[in-house]
């Protein structure tokens, strides 16, 4: 295996990470949230405990998902 072919599987399993952390940010059950009809759209809470956890791992994956993307562009 190439150096490509394991910043590729990285992309992967850092994709379903990415798509889990902002799934589990979800903070509406219903439909109509997604779209901007839940009841708290003025209102601003602070992030805490789990939640902030959650928070800066999907950043921090996030970030990481770009770096790997631009270094398989670099390689390719």
């Amino acid at each position: 295996m190439d150096i490509k072919t394991i910043l590729q599987i990285v992309q992967i399993i850092l994709s379903i990470m990415l798509i889990a952390g902002v799934l589990l940010q979800s903070k509406t059950s219903g439909l109509s949230g997604a779209f901007g009809g839940d009841d708290s759209s003025g209102s601003f809470q602070t992030r805490r405990g789990l939640e902030k956890t959650i928070f800066k791992t999907t950043v921090t994956i996030g970030i990481l998902f770009a770096g790997i993307s631009f270094a398989i562009f670099v390689l390719s």
